[in-house]
């Protein structure tokens, strides 16, 4: 009986082990498929009642339960499921790189208690991080970086005791560093911890001292583009693990602690654009330290000598301070040392005993009054230079979309902004770092089995941040381009942080580009595939003996067409048909080289009015009279053939007042030549530096920003079809005898087609200080990149300022001014004293608002145009000016306000004129 009923028993619990074990499994289908419901665009290999049979694409499972969910770059849109807590052996969680995933993230995420991963980089996620992310006992890494998070960081992630990698960068994030108390734990419990990347939030408050000790194993400390405040805590020299320390563009203040000295591993310590007073701490013991960044503090006394003899410093960059006295570089200098910048200080003198001669600055420092050496800076640059080149091969066409590889093979690469948040290496126009790093990507990927075929890289810059940004393109290997699966493993390398750059480069982040091809095919099985081989060669071989005779008779054909179109690229203009024509464009005049010649005395240098990338521009005058500015490009400028007729239909189609008009064109001699009218008061930015000698004050600058604003209000929604001019800057907007501003140079300008209004995949065009860093890090060109061009011109009229100036970036130096609770936002310090100080500048608020919410770091925060030019309206008649008047000459006044204005920027009042001698019918887009 005894063993009757231990069989029984034993019966007993093996069915509810099966039981079990199938509920559960029913539990993982049933939050695959609710997952499936909210998400759009997965996989459609997701069907059947198993998703453990192996036919279910990127879920992987042990012992019949999903244990891992990995969907990069799959362009999902929709919200994470609250149904997410079903599948509650789930390890790895991974939905990074799908920025149509929106909404917030579910308080049962908190169930998966067996979670390890927890990537979502790159998404729109919105709303709080719930308190439930401290139940995930096990968890490892947690990057929710590049969202839109808003609230405080969750005291409970302090319970995380397992967590290594902390990532909540790029949100909106507020509130306080939360440390633990008798009730809460946080961050500072976190002591297996690596890296805390909380960089770009609304943070504030002090940084608490109980943040850090002794215990910790922190390397990665960023904490940069925040609001927090206070003393940097002197237990931050307990932590000796640290290697980079980037607490810069917040507004801390009190002295650097001396005790920063025990750090004996830090290789990049940036504290710029803070409020630090006290002299500089001396950092002897500091021994790994290469890049050293205190610029924009105020910072006084003289520089310890000792600073130079870190063995390993390479970059020393204190510009914008309040040292003084004698600067002594001693004769024990680091032998890496490559840059001194101390820029705008208060040094008086300097010796140099050791035979130092790298690179110094000293502009703009008392001891320039009295010598030269040093005091000057080469111009500023876009950065290093780099671009992959082809491994012994010959750079092949590809057709649209496809790109050739280093290998040369055409394929569509995984593509994106690889960004390094705190690179220490001072000399990045060093073509070896970027051939290490192309050596380290491969390694990674060949280490994994993945197929990589190659990587590029290309357009290396470091932008106003300090963060060091490269495109990355990486290419499949036999094939066209690589499937949802392999996409995934790829971007998988990146977000799970699995690549290990080069010494230096520092920690990074990867945000891929949207996909824009179709290249996802789903794996399919077949019966016979020789069957189908078979069949297919046997059709095509019949089907090609078919057309052979036809195709090359064609082809014969169309290769003398393109001969003669290819020496005369204007032929298929000819109406005649001919294939000689020249175009005769409504509105636009053909030149011929002669013509020009003679309108400018032989081109020359007395005719030269300014000069660009582009070429040169000369001033000539028409047998009439009339005045014509002529851009003529040097020999590196010139375009082909076609390209410089598409160019010359874009600009015949814009006809505004506020835009530079095209007169003619000429295409001769080897020559390209665009013939504008003249505009006499020159660039915005000559009047804003005083060059051009005219005063604007701040109802004239109200009136240029007026003009701007509808002369591209007109390009983005008016022109058909619509354009984005792509290089919106003070030196692009000219002045008429008028005052009024006309927008110029479309040479990057881009027209949109009707299926491209919400974006544009472009390389990457326009100038540093005014380029959209939405555009740059995507590629992805919109017309509100315009607009952030536009919204950093109105601060530069308020603050007369270039947009870096310094090594001060002008949108960041209007933030941080700013306090709203103020007469003026408390900008008195940094307005053009020009503008008129002494009166009452109506609307200045207002103006600088919007100003601030052009240039909002998201394209969808951004407004539109036409919306800038409604506002601007507003604030000038706030002002008591009329937006629809405009003054007679130069030194006339403005009229004061006498009713609303009608079309924001395209009605009567402002109808295209033509101040040229040819006819003068109205000329509409076409």
């Amino acid at each position: 009986m005894g063993q009757s009923t231990q069989l029984l028993q034993l019966l007993f619990m093996q069915y509810l082990v099966i039981a079990v074990t199938a509920n559960n499994a029913m539990d993982d289908n049933l939050g695959l498929l609710s997952l499936k419901h909210e998400l759009q665009n997965t996989p459609t290999s997701w069907v059947g009642a198993d998703p453990c049979d192996g036919s279910w694409e990127l879920i992987n499972c042990i012992n019949s339960r999903v244990t891992s969910i990995k969907l990069l770059s799959m362009r999902l849109s929709g919200k994470l499921t609250s149904d997410i807590f079903l599948l509650s052996e789930l390890q790895y969680l991974d939905l990074s790189y799908n920025i149509g995933i929106t909404g917030q993230l579910p308080s049962s995420i908190g169930s998966l208690t067996k979670l390890e991963n927890l990537n979502l980089i790159g998404c729109s996620f919105s709303g709080l991080i719930p308190d439930t992310i401290g139940n995930l006992k096990l968890l490892r890494i947690l990057s929710l970086n590049n969202n839109s998070f808003n609230g405080p960081i969750p005291a409970s992630i302090g319970s995380l005791s397992q967590l290594f990698w902390l990532d909540l960068a790029n949100n909106q994030l507020e509130g306080h560093l939360p440390v633990s108390n008798a009730t809460a734990p946080g961050l500072d419990l976190l002591l297996h911890a690596r890296h805390f990347h909380l960089e770009n939030n609304k943070l504030s408050g002090n940084i608490p001292p109980k943040l850090f000790n002794s215990s910790m194993s922190l390397i990665h400390l960023i904490l940069r583009s925040n609001k927090l405040t206070g003393r940097i805590p002197r237990t931050l020299g307990l932590v000796q693990t640290l290697e980079v320390i980037r607490v810069d563009g917040n507004s801390i203040i009190g002295p650097v602690p001396s005790n920063l000295r025990n750090l004996v591993n830090v290789e990049g310590l940036y504290l710029s654009n803070n409020n630090l007073s006290g002299p500089i701490p001396n950092l002897t013991g500091m021994n790994s330290l290469n890049y050293l960044e205190m610029e924009n503090t105020q910072l006084q006394g003289q520089v310890p000598v000792s600073l130079f003899s870190l063995p390993n410093l390479q970059s020393v960059l204190l510009k914008n301070n309040q040292l003084n006295g004698l600067l002594d570089i001693g004769t024990t200098y680091s032998a890496q040392l490559q840059l001194i910048d101390l820029q705008n200080n208060l040094i008086s003198g300097y010796t140099i005993a050791g035979g130092y001669n790298k690179e110094l600055i000293l502009v703009d420092n008392p001891i320039c009054e009295k010598l030269s050496s040093y005091c000057t800076v080469s111009q500023p640059n876009n950065g290093p230079s780099y671009s992959t080149p082809p491994n012994k091969c010959q750079p092949i066409s590809c057709s649209s979309g496809q790109v050739s590889s280093p290998n040369c093979l055409c394929a569509y690469p995984y593509s994106g902004p690889l960004v390094f948040r705190a690179t220490s290496i001072s000399d990045l126009g060093h073509s070896d770092y970027y051939t290490d790093l192309e050596a380290y990507l491969m390694r990674s990927f060949q280490s994994q089995k993945l197929p990589v075929n190659s990587v590029s890289l290309s357009n290396p810059i470091k932008d106003f941040s300090e963060d060091f940004i490269i495109r990355l393109q990486i290419f499949p290997s036999g094939q066209g381009c690589f499937n949802r699966t392999e996409v995934s493993q790829v971007g998988f390398v990146f977000s799970n942080q699995s690549f290990k750059p080069p010494q230096g480069f520092g920690p990074y982040y990867f945000i891929p580009d949207h996909v824009p091809y179709d290249c996802y095919a789903e794996t399919k099985k077949s019966l016979s595939i020789g069957v189908i081989i078979g069949a297919a060669v046997g059709g095509t071989v019949l089907l090609l003996l078919l057309l052979l005779a036809g195709v090359y008779a064609f082809r014969q054909k169309r290769r003398a067409e393109r001969a003669s179109e290819q020496l005369n690229p204007f032929s298929q203009w000819d109406p005649n048909g001919g294939s000689g024509g020249i175009p005769q464009l409504k509105g636009a005049r053909c030149f011929s080289f002669e013509e020009l010649k003679k309108y400018t005395n032989k081109f020359s240098e007395e005719n030269s009015i300014g000069s660009g990338g582009y070429g040169k521009v000369y001033r000539g005058t028409l047998p009439t009279g009339q005045p014509i500015a002529i851009k003529r490009a040097q020999t590196e400028s010139l375009q082909g053939g076609h390209e410089f007729k598409t160019e010359i239909e874009l600009l015949s189609r814009v006809h505004h007042k506020n835009l530079v008009s095209l007169v003619g064109f000429c295409f001769d001699q080897g020559e390209q030549m665009l013939v504008y009218e003249y505009v006499p008061n020159g660039t915005l930015k000559d009047s804003l530096s005083g060059k051009s000698g005219i005063k604007l004050d701040w109802m004239r600058r109200l009136k240029v920003a007026l003009g701007a604003a509808r002369g591209l209000a007109y390009l983005h929604e008016l022109a058909n079809p619509p354009i984005i001019h792509r290089d919106i800057k003070s030196t692009n907007i000219l002045l008429d005898e008028r005052i009024n501003a006309k927008v110029a140079d479309f040479g990057l300008s881009i027209p949109m087609g009707d299926d491209e209004k919400d974006h544009i995949t472009t390389q990457v065009k326009g100038t540093m200080g005014y380029l959209d860093p939405e555009y740059y890090m995507t590629q992805q060109l919109t017309e509100k990149s315009d607009v952030y061009s536009y919204g950093v011109v109105m601060l530069e009229l308020v603050t007369a300022r270039m947009p870096i100036e310094r090594g001060k970036y002008i949108v960041r130096v209007v933030q941080m001014a700013m306090d709203k609770t103020k007469v003026s936002y408390n900008l008195h310090e940094i307005l053009d004293p020009a503008i008129g100080l002494q009166t009452s500048l109506k609307g200045l608020e207002k103006f600088v608002d919007l100003a601030m919410r052009c240039v909002e770091e998201s394209g969808a925060n951004r407004p539109a145009m036409g919306d800038v030019v409604k506002e601007i309206e507003n604030i000038m008649q706030i002002a008591g000016l009329n937006p629809n008047v405009e003054s007679t000459s130069t030194s006339d006044s403005y009229e004061v306000s006498k009713g609303n204005s009608g079309h924001p920027y395209c009605n009567e009042t402002f109808e295209f004129e033509y101040s040229v001698a040819f006819p003068t019918s109205k000329i509409e887009p076409h």
